[in-house]
């Protein structure tokens, strides 16, 4: 008996060509299969952004980001790297938002390490954009 999140997976696989075997599968179609079994994984939600990242796809990486961030508003660490994907797509104004969002939510969840980083990224991104 296949599980249904194996299921979700070898359909994705069939539809990439790869039959049944999941070692052919690239990262990106696994994490979409995944995301198809249990759409509120933040956790796979995140990884997905990260890969279209990885792969040069920034808007996709930010359309998932900012879908993570309302679905899960308090998935702290999405903030910095949606904050770092928008400075990267030249859309400073927006980063600067999101860094000020991430800090707000991360003082709320008591996350001090996080809390610290935002105000980092923040710092730097306004000294940047003075420039």
């Amino acid at each position: 008996m296949v599980s249904a999140a194996a299921a979700a997976v070898l359909a994705v696989a069939a539809q990439a060509g790869a039959g049944n075997n999941l070692l052919f599968m690239s990262r990106l179609d696994r994490l979409k299969a995944f995301l198809t079994e249990d759409p509120t994984d933040s956790f796979v939600q995140f990884a997905l952004a990260s890969e279209y990242a990885k792969l040069g796809e920034l808007d996709k990486a930010i359309g998932v980001f900012e879908q993570l961030r309302t679905s899960d508003p308090a998935y702290v660490g999405l903030y910095y790297h949606l904050g770092k994907y928008l400075e990267a797509a030249d859309r400073t104004n927006e980063a600067l938002t999101v860094y000020k969002d991430g800090i707000a939510m991360a003082s709320k969840l008591s996350d001090l390490h996080a809390r610290a980083e935002l105000q980092s990224a923040l710092l730097e991104a306004e000294m940047s954009d003075d420039l």
